[in-house]
């Protein structure tokens, strides 16, 4: 059996959580390989509605496993506020739950190092969630990380002393002194970290390959979205994991000829939240009813998200990087009262016409568009896609042309019913 691998194409918000939810009775696991609680993952069905930080969006099957891959990072505190909400739900996230132990962990200091190096880039600002993403990914990488099953160890205390004295002293050299009061915010981290060994600790590795042995279904499950990967994304604008479909082999550690279809979660125009280049942004009105209509808002942040028009030159790359095999279109409903609607189908770049994806992005990139009819129909009540409006059909027909990937699946709502399957 393979892995098959779902991820964002876009720059996040693309609706990955509910197609995860809806695809999770096809799959025996769930498994989330990279981000942490700067993800927002938002579940609406039976009329109610949830979003996950941590968890994989598979949560809610109870007869489905999910697994914590080792590639998230994982904040203690929040992750017991999942917990703690999907019980009070009348779930118990214990039975189906696993944790990597490889994992690593975000302490208040990561947070505090984010918001300081936040502050001290004044206008340049990346827009960062403060979530401590960025600093625990550092020192994951520079090897003075700490990790799930440090909170096991016989010396775990000491492992703590030292990442904490090496945090303190950078807050200190920097004359950053935390808003927070410090002996609160350590006492919930350790409650927290009581809540991580109710669960199962295990070495998730092993479990993903021996669940694919035995020729279980397992689907990884990624976070952000493509446009934000660390390395291909709109750097330095991106967050700090790679988040990218050769991001589910490091961050489950599966090995690439062990994957299989690759899904691509497509929003049916582009959103972007915090700073960064967004060449089809609009500023007039159309870009505010998008926001609107769509309820634009980061489910993390809560900040409002820059809408615009869908990118075809920024599917393309997304789609080569990651060899995504089918889409799934979420959202156009939301566009369901537009008399015009526009997709981007290449770059004005000077003098120059480009339909490549251009390493630095810039204010001298003038989107050109091509013009579609507006459906003015409404599509959340339809459960045929052969009923839909010949408007739509032409829509989705020329996304699947321009980048010869089939769209399996189309969204017309946020609930887990309003959902067409076409293939």
């Amino acid at each position: 059996m393979k892995l098959d691998i779902l991820l964002g194409l876009q720059w996040g918000d693309e609706g990955k959580g509910k197609v995860v939810d809806v695809l999770t009775p096809h799959y025996d696991v769930i498994a989330r390989f990279q981000g942490g609680p700067n993800a927002g993952h938002t579940l609406e069905f039976n009329g109610l509605k949830h979003v996950l930080h941590i968890i994989p969006s598979g949560i809610f099957h109870q007869d489905k496993m999910n697994i914590i891959g080792n590639g998230v990072v994982i904040d203690p505190v929040i992750f017991q506020k999942e917990i703690e909400s999907l019980e009070k739900m009348g779930f118990d996230p214990t039975k189906n739950l696993f944790i990597s132990k490889k994992a690593h962990l975000i302490l208040p200091t990561h947070k505090w190092i984010d918001a300081m190096l936040e502050e001290q880039k004044g206008e340049q600002k990346i827009g960062s969630t403060l979530k401590g993403i960025g600093p625990t990914y550092t020192d994951k990488i520079a090897r003075n990380g700490f990790r799930v099953c440090d909170i096991i160890a016989p010396d775990f205390l000491d492992k703590f002393a030292v990442i904490y004295k090496k945090h303190s002293d950078l807050l200190i050299k920097n004359s950053y002194k935390p808003q927070d009061d410090i002996t609160t915010v350590f006492t919930d981290w350790f409650n927290a970290l009581q809540t991580i060994l109710r669960f199962k600790l295990i070495d998730s590795e092993y479990e993903v390959n021996d669940y694919l042995k035995e020729e279980k279904k397992v689907l990884a499950e990624g976070a952000q979205g493509t446009l934000l990967d660390v390395d291909f994304g709109s750097y330095p604008f991106v967050t700090s994991s790679t988040t990218v479909a050769a991001g589910a082999c490091t961050g489950l550690g599966v090995a690439p000829n062990r994957t299989g279809c690759v899904i691509g979660i497509v929003k049916a125009y582009c959103t972007r939240v915090g700073s960064g280049p967004f060449p089809t942004e609009l500023f007039d009105e159309t870009g505010e009813q998008l926001r609107k209509q769509g309820h634009e808002f980061g489910s993390t942040t809560g900040r409002a998200r820059r809408c615009g028009w869908l990118d075809l030159v920024a599917l393309k790359y997304t789609i080569m990087i990651n060899g995504v095999t089918e889409m799934v279109l979420t959202k156009a409903d939301v566009m369901d009262n537009f008399d015009t609607i526009k997709i981007c189908t290449a770059y004005q770049i000077g003098e120059e016409t480009t339909d490549r994806f251009p390493t630095e992005i810039n204010a001298d990139i003038k989107p050109v568009y091509k013009e579609f009819k507006g459906w003015k129909q409404n599509l959340s009540e339809e459960k045929d896609y052969e009923n839909l409006p010949q408007a739509f059909k032409d829509y989705v027909a020329f996304i699947e042309k321009e980048t010869g990937i089939p769209i399996s699946i189309v969204s017309t709502g946020p609930d887990r019913s309003q959902t067409i399957i076409r293939a």
